[in-house]
């Protein structure tokens, strides 16, 4: 008796299925992903506001984390960014200030606190200059695409991206507050708004890995950020 062939799999078992990062134009076909107001999100640039900030960032396990430094224009022109760092609950999203020497201090302390993960897209950028400016290697850092890539998705998933496919919703984004100088000692609405929604939105995004890899069974985030 001929032995029956061995079961086929559809996709290699130690790859995840191969999945299409939605382009600009089905993108742009969604309804608008909701945001943060300028009520939840809290402008700080001096020590006494860093430390509410740093009290109520103390309760969350995970932050949505961004940072925004002034463009440069001129070739080779080196930046002295961050001039900004965004770290968001899902309440509420601070935007720090990095003129003062004692914001800059405490937001040093934030940023290598252990046990808070801070996640975030295309954060490699964002810690090298971090490690510049403020001295310290952030901890727990989480970036997002990585975990995207581990699912199958083979282009980079940035926010848009991710909130497209997690959410069948289209992220918005300023580009002329993207391009604006960060460095500016006055923010405008506009720039909180869009910083504050980066990192808002980031941690959005972590909190449904989250919970899909849950209903899975799996800690897929966990092992990432683990591996970081």
């Amino acid at each position: 008796m001929t032995a029956p062939p061995p079961p086929r799999h559809p996709h290699p078992p130690s790859r995840a299925a191969h999945h299409a990062t939605p382009g600009k134009d089905q993108i742009a076909l969604l309804e608008p992903f909701e945001r943060l107001g300028t009520d939840r999100i809290a402008l700080v640039s001096t020590p006494e506001q860093a430390d509410k900030a740093c009290d109520a960032l103390a309760a969350a396990s995970a932050w949505g984390f961004d940072t925004e430094s002034k463009p440069t224009f001129v070739q080779g022109e080196q930046s002295d960014g961050p001039h900004i760092v965004q770290l968001a609950t899902l309440d509420t999203a601070w935007v720090f200030q990095l003129h003062d020497p004692g914001c800059r201090a405490r937001v040093a302390e934030l940023l290598a606190l252990r046990g808070v993960t801070k996640a975030g897209f295309g954060l490699g950028d964002d810690t090298k200059r971090i490690q510049h400016k403020l001295g310290v290697q952030p901890a727990d850092v989480l970036e997002l695409n990585t975990v995207f890539r581990q699912r199958g998705y083979r282009k980079d998933m940035g926010v848009k991206g991710a909130v497209a496919v997690l959410f069948n919703r289209r992220f918005v984004k300023s580009k002329k507050a993207a391009t604006s100088n960060w460095a500016n000692a006055r923010l405008t609405e506009a720039q909180l708004v869009y910083a504050a929604n980066d990192a808002w939105a980031a941690l959005r995004v972590f909190n449904a890995l989250e919970s899909s890899a849950a209903q899975r069974g799996t800690s897929a985030v966990g092992q990432t950020l683990s591996k970081q």
